[in-house]
């Protein structure tokens, strides 16, 4: 059985990208896929710092990287912040990125969010796309831009837009169709 692993950017409370986060997680365990939902603020790490390591990585980033190994599938959640990743994100991509083998090689990913604005998201996909890559990544080519948050879930946190529903059903294709597993 394939299995996938997802996490949002945005640890707070009544968060659209959790409410993604989540539908994205239904979505592949219908799918037949076996899912494992991560909350970011069960993983401490510090800002990175060169100067920590050899020494001082913090454990959660080991125990974070060895999840993202053993999963064929990972989806990401991601707000947008002054028209980029939020810095948890960036924070736990970069202490991720440390760890040997590389956390990043396995897994297929596909990436989405949830912006106030139409737009917003988009520029934050753009930057978590690129980061993504250059650290070898393989990404599916489908991008969940969702807004305004507001009015883009119903009350069971299922996405209301018809063309933003297609898109949820291409993604979760790619994904367990490109996946490894």
């Amino acid at each position: 059985m394939k299995t996938a692993l997802t996490l949002s950017g945005s640890i707070r409370k009544g968060s659209y990208n959790r409410m993604l986060q989540q539908h994205m997680g239904r979505k592949l365990t219908e799918a037949g896929v076996a899912v494992t939902a991560v909350d970011l603020s069960d993983f401490e790490m510090p800002i990175f710092n060169e100067d920590l390591e050899p020494d001082n990585v913090p454990e959660a980033a080991g125990r974070l990287a060895e999840m993202w190994r053993s999963h064929d599938i990972v989806f990401i959640a991601t707000p947008e912040y002054n028209g980029g990743v939020p810095p948890l994100l960036v924070n736990t991509i970069t202490w991720l990125s440390r760890q040997k083998p590389s956390p990043f090689r396995h897994a297929v990913f596909g990436i989405g969010g949830v912006s106030s604005g139409k737009y917003g998201t988009i520029w934050s996909l753009s930057h978590l796309r690129d980061s993504l890559t250059k650290v070898g990544t393989l990404i599916v080519p489908t991008l969940l831009g969702i807004g305004p948050a507001e009015a883009a879930f119903d009350e069971t946190g299922a996405p209301v837009e018809p063309a933003i529903i297609r898109k949820v059903e291409t993604m979760v294709h790619e994904l367990t169709h490109f996946s490894r597993g």
